[in-house]
């Protein structure tokens, strides 16, 4: 979003009715419209990867790892387990399905394997299996591959611990901050409700990074202490520099183990890579896994499209991120959900609105689309003309009604154009209009 489409949305605001009556300040709504914008863009900027992606990012910084190898089907699982016994020494392996979700053992994504045999039949069961857990979608997701791993809960000196360590943006101050607990191998969402004193944090200033007195007072909130304190120690400096070097916007390791011998490590891996990043990070770039996207969003990216799958039943067309959510609000406001989010950009022309159409109406919940359009850099008249044009093109395809809000320069002119096209395409210029005019379509 640019510095202009957020002085629009901030005046558009300020001027609307409802927000004079109430007094809201403009600078409350400025932060009140960047903390929204920052909550809801977050899909639309990170890249999700796969466990054993993120445990090659670890590694390459020197940070402990669970050793693994992929597979895509039993037979590269049992030679990736033979492998594995001979560069590690373990007898047992862990056959953990990949896919961009939490919560996987909970759906029987996670399973312990005691030799070769069981491991083909853990892998034949888990590969191509639709994995359901708390995080996919109700339907689940298709499991293609399957990470092989050392056991690294074995017998030894001392008991095993489990502890959950993250590094994420704190937004509330602008820094980085390693979010840290005793009870790792938990839901941490659970541990925060109803034990939240078991939660800890430690703020880190960009000015002088992760300082060495900052991860000795992890180790020691851990209760760590000998060997097992020195390695949280290096741990948490190598994982603070994995997370910077590879312009992360989060790491999840839960849990990271103590082992019996006292060495610290990463069980799992939970990485998201920040889009904006990826110029710099092409070799990141290559991990990005389309078969885990929703494909409707896939195919818009291709096109240049900015755009986002929501669940409700009116499909926006809209230029400018923040114009675009003030757009959801008008729909939310006017009693239904937005079906989308999507981004047409400043080149609203035919063909680019004839491909937002389609993709828009590839979603089948779709009952109504609403055009919302600020024609500050496009006149209004040719982003009118672009639709009516896709209209013509597009013949019976289109079976919803379409509302069209065009306001900057050249509305009158068209509004004049929808009108008097011939088809049967709603017209309106005021927000409150468009949304009066959605409500009455779908009444």
């Amino acid at each position: 979003m640019c510095f202009f489409e957020v002085i629009v949305l901030i005046g558009l605001c300020i001027s609307n009715s409802q927000i004079k009556r109430k007094k809201v300040s403009p600078l409350k709504i400025t932060l009140l419209f960047l903390w929204h914008f920052f909550k809801q863009d977050k899909r639309i900027t990170i890249m999700n990867i796969h466990e054993y992606q993120g445990k090659e990012i670890l590694a390459s910084y020197g940070v402990r790892v669970q050793r693994g190898i992929v597979a895509n089907n039993p037979v590269e699982a049992v030679a990736a387990a033979k492998q594995l016994t001979t560069e590690t020494g373990t007898s047992w392996y862990v056959v953990k399905a990949q896919i961009h979700a939490g919560g996987r053992g909970k759906g029987g994504g996670v399973k312990l394997a005691k030799n070769l045999d069981q491991v083909t039949e853990i892998s034949e069961q888990i590969i191509g299996m639709q994995l359901i857990t708390p995080q996919t979608p109700p339907e689940g997701k298709t499991v293609h591959k399957v990470l092989i791993a050392e056991d690294v809960y074995y017998p030894g000196e001392s008991e095993t611990s489990e502890f959950y360590v993250s590094v994420l943006l704190n937004r509330a101050t602008g820094r980085n901050m390693i979010m840290y607990s005793t009870e790792g191998g938990m839901d941490i969402e659970e541990v925060a409700e109803h034990t939240p004193h078991l939660i800890f944090t430690e703020e880190i200033d960009p000015a002088y990074g992760l300082q060495g007195f900052q991860a000795r007072k992890i180790a020691f909130n851990l209760g760590l202490s000998g060997e097992a304190f020195k390695e949280m120690v290096k741990f948490i400096d190598a994982l603070y520099k994995a997370y910077i070097g590879s312009d992360s916007s989060m790491f999840e390791i839960n849990p990271v183990l103590k082992t019996s011998d006292n060495k610290i490590l990463a069980v799992d891996a939970k990485v998201n890579i920040d889009d904006n990043a990826l110029f710099r990070q092409a070799k990141y770039a290559e991990m990005r896994d389309v078969r885990e996207e929703n494909p409707i969003e896939v195919e818009a990216k291709e096109v240049g499209l900015n755009y986002v799958d929501l669940d409700g039943t009116v499909g926006c067309m809209v230029n400018g991120a923040g114009l675009a959510m003030a757009t959801m609000d008008l729909i939310k406001y006017a009693g239904f959900e937005p079906a989308n989010f999507l981004d047409v950009g400043g080149t609203a022309d035919a063909k680019r609105v004839e491909t937002a159409f389609r993709i828009i109406l590839k979603d089948p919940n779709v009952k109504a689309i609403l055009i919302n359009i600020f024609g500050g850099i496009v006149r209004c008249d040719r982003v009118a003309q672009g639709v009516v044009d896709a209209y013509k093109n597009m013949g019976d395809a289109i079976k919803v009604p379409i509302i069209v809000r065009l306001q900057g320069t050249n509305a009158e002119i068209a509004k004049e154009l929808i009108d008097n096209s011939g088809m049967p395409i709603l017209s309106a210029v005021q927000f409150q209009e468009a949304a009066d005019q959605v409500k009455a379509a779908l009444s």
